[in-house]
């Protein structure tokens, strides 16, 4: 990254000077106190060192900026670079990260509150829940103006065909600024071995397809061409030049494989910059996959190259390996936008980060690693002695980010702990601590429930009271509830569960089964009913144990969800 940072070929602004760098600052700081007092060279034993030490950024911060006008091929301050989420898609495509219509829109209202720019809020054509859903976000997130004049466009996916761009368009017409954003591939083995077509059908099957976007009414129309990354590139300029002329506002360029390096992807943005015809006249986009672990930087290469549409997931979930992660290249961007990536910035409200990241991984049932960057559990812990001592002298020695920053504070600095006794105010500040701000209703629901663990629990873990807030706040949309359930367990590992569901309509159902173990007995039971009932197949979503202390206290926790598995929800 070094080497493609130093590339003037890929420079947009004017890198600021190297004094304005923390690094060079307390370098200069340096050198200056130790011409002037030899002996007391050392920054750890001279007191004016320190004090002027003390002014150095060593965090992670940006001054607030005024988000520009939204013109859709055109951004009035070059500066700026619009973040376009799609979680809603491309990351609920991750392996068991289904999403219900209800799950969606609480996501794409978190993402209204972090000041997305663009929200991809689904396919529409690959299911009737999907388009109902994309409609229903579009109706509500995209008509909703935040306090500063703020409304996120709401993006459909559509394949290069007519009926996807028709379903798409119905899907997000409601939206104050709705987007449709289509995509055909072009990269020699998609060609030859996925869509069976020359390239000069596929020129004219996108420019065809993105004029017929635009006929619609549209007048945003993002293209994609799909596999750019291992895309000819004499090729790649013509085709996205034939669609600027058709109309497309927004070019991305998509590392669909996760193949290219960030040097390789930083040049393909600056060739296809400096080599499409009527460039000029659109935004240029990113969007990475992880699959070599790659995605953030490359994404980051493409900002600094030129790009100012940057597609992103939170936790960076999505097929596969993954997608660039929001909370990495936004934080990225703001800690080192300002003096190595020539004075970039983004509109997210970081300290809505934990929110949403915690949002996301409930209801995908894709947990967050405790080291993943940013929003981890690890993220901001400290266990080495020597790490621990320069974070109790001075935090800037081993934090480059506040966690405040994203959303997180510090209430357990002042001695809270939780308990029977404890009252609201010491509720909220601690699920505060834990990315979650809860007021009114939801405040009050949670703190009755909790009052009433913690009079049979002496010390309530992290873990219950994520629990709770789970079960209050995060609630699943509700097809079955366990009416009964008894089961009965024998000396060699048989176990026997008998449950009873009852639907929505108040039907009830039992079942009987065996299995290894009661989870085993007792899914096996609900897999019988349902199957019966509607032909579906069922699977256990997650099952987790947590033990929140030892001794006398020890008190088991467990979350199960059962999800519905369709075979073919992308078509």
């Amino acid at each position: 990254m070094a080497s493609l940072f130093a590339n003037p070929n890929f420079s947009t602004h004017t890198i600021p000077s190297a004094i304005t760098r923390p690094c060079a600052v307390a370098s200069h700081i340096s050198r200056s106190v130790s011409l002037s007092n030899p002996s007391k060279a050392s920054p750890f034993h001279h007191q004016n060192l320190q004090n002027l030490l003390s002014r150095v950024p060593v965090k992670c911060s940006a001054a607030p900026h005024q988000r520009p006008e939204y013109i859709p091929n055109r951004i009035p301050d070059p500066s700026y670079v619009r973040i376009f989420d799609t979680t809603l898609r491309d990351g609920e495509q991750s392996p068991g990260a289904t999403m219900t219509s209800k799950e969606k829109l609480d996501v794409a209202r978190q993402l209204a509150k972090l000041g997305v720019d663009v929200i991809e809020a689904g396919f529409p054509a690959s299911a009737n829940d999907d388009l109902e859903a994309v409609k229903a976000i579009a109706k509500e997130v995209g008509n909703t103006v935040d306090g500063d004049g703020h409304v996120p466009v709401i993006c459909g996916l559509a394949r290069c065909n007519r009926s996807d761009i028709e379903k798409s368009w119905e899907a997000v017409k409601y939206a104050k600024r709705p987007r449709i954003h289509t995509f055909i591939a072009t990269s020699d083995i998609h060609l030859n071995y996925k869509l069976n077509k020359s390239r000069e059908e596929v020129v004219a099957i996108a420019r065809e397809m993105v004029n017929y976007a635009r006929s619609l009414g549209c007048d945003d129309v993002e293209f994609s061409p799909e596999d750019a990354g291992r895309s000819d590139r004499e090729f790649l300029y013509q085709v996205l030049g034939e669609v600027i002329k058709a109309g497309a506002t927004t070019l991305n360029i998509p590392d669909t494989v996760g193949y290219t390096l960030p040097s390789e992807f930083g040049q393909l943005i600056a060739d296809i910059k400096a080599n499409t015809p009527g460039i000029e006249n659109v935004i240029i986009s990113t969007h990475c996959q992880n699959d070599l672990g790659l995605s953030t930087a490359n994404t980051l290469a493409g900002a600094y190259a030129g790009a100012r549409q940057l597609e992103v997931t939170i936790n960076g979930i999505g097929e596969r390996a993954g997608n660039a992660s929001l909370e990495e290249v936004v934080m990225a961007i703001k800690c080192r936008g300002q003096e190595l990536l020539g004075g970039l910035y983004t509109g997210i409200n970081t300290r809505h980060i934990v929110m949403a990241s915690k949002m996301v991984a409930e209801y995908s049932g894709l947990h967050v690693q405790p080291h993943k960057a940013i929003v981890g559990a690890n993220a901001f812990a400290h266990e080495s002695g020597i790490h621990q001592d320069g974070m109790l002298k001075f935090k800037g020695t081993y934090e480059i980010i506040s966690p405040e920053d994203i959303g997180l504070s510090r209430t357990n600095d002042s001695g809270i702990v939780l308990g029977k006794l404890s009252g609201r105010h010491a509720l909220r500040s601690r699920l505060l601590e834990l990315g979650y701000e809860l007021n009114g209703k939801e405040l009050d629901d949670v703190f009755w429930r909790f009052k009433a663990v913690a009079e049979k629990k002496k010390h309530l873990t992290d873990g219950d009271l994520e629990a709770l807030v789970s079960d209050v706040i995060f609630q699943p949309q509700v097809i079955w509830h366990i009416g009964d359930l008894q089961v009965t367990c024998g000396t060699l590992g048989l176990s026997t569960a008998t449950v009873k569901l009852i639907g929505a309509n108040g039907e009830e159902h039992v079942a009987c089964s065996v299995g290894t173990g009661p989870v085993d007995a007792a899914y096996k039971a609900i897999d019988l009913i349902v199957k019966m009932l509607c032909e579906a197949k069922i699977c256990l979503k997650r099952h987790r144990r947590s033990s929140g202390v030892k001794g006398n206290q020890a008190h088991g926790g467990k979350e199960d969800s059962i999800e519905k598995q369709d075979d073919d929800r992308h078509g």
